[in-house]
């Protein structure tokens, strides 16, 4: 369930319930979210300076143009090596990030403004790694390819209706058509980001 209103209650921010037990909810591309996603940019950028080594990209589904998604803006930055960026763990609480344990051998995972309702999240991932390339290789794809991207539209949507309380089964029953776009895409060369 979406509600509006910030943690000031401003209105136009849109908070989705992320507790394990809230539905999956997809909604139509909103064409605000990749200027989201470069406001925030500008806020991480400052805030991660001692340990960046790329660009901020934004990726995941909001990053695709009119594809319908979860209405979470997903940015990934790019870090020399997880050990070395740890500190920037208390960096990016000074604005509001959250840190959580999830895939700790891949990257450090944050979530805005909490865990039960996210705007963003955040991922410090070693610049180069897999953990990097392939979520930039299934953007570019589906950017460059508009039938891949309905495509994968229609099998969220289908799958939150599966899903529709099971957010976990969500994500793994995308997993297998992620793979097979995302190899495709790294063997045509689409692991590129954005220009230094």
């Amino acid at each position: 369930m979406a509600r509006r209103g910030g943690p000031s209650g401003c209105l136009g921010t849109i908070f989705t319930m992320t507790r394990p037990e809230a539905p999956v909810e997809i909604v139509l591309y909103d064409p605000a979210w990749p200027i989201r996603f470069e406001e925030e940019a500008e806020v991480l950028q400052s805030a991660l300076a001692p340990w960046l080594v790329a660009k901020l990209e934004h990726i995941g589904s909001t990053a695709i143009p009119g594809l319908a998604a979860k209405p979470v803006i997903d940015i990934m930055a790019g870090v020399k090596t997880l050990a070395e960026s740890r500190p920037a763990i208390a960096a990016v609480a000074t604005v509001g990030y959250h840190y959580e344990p999830y895939q700790v051998e891949l990257e450090h995972w944050f979530c805005k403004p909490s865990l039960a309702f996210r705007t963003h999240h955040l991922h410090l991932v070693p610049f180069g790694s897999p953990q990097w390339l392939r979520p930039l290789a299934f953007r570019n794809y589906l950017r460059a390819h508009p039938a891949v991207a309905t495509e994968y539209e229609a099998i969220k949507r289908r799958l939150a209706q599966q899903h529709r309380f099971d957010r976990e089964q969500y994500t793994q029953a995308k997993t297998p058509f992620i793979d097979q776009i995302t190899d495709l895409a790294l063997h045509m060369g689409y692991a590129r980001g954005r220009e230094a």
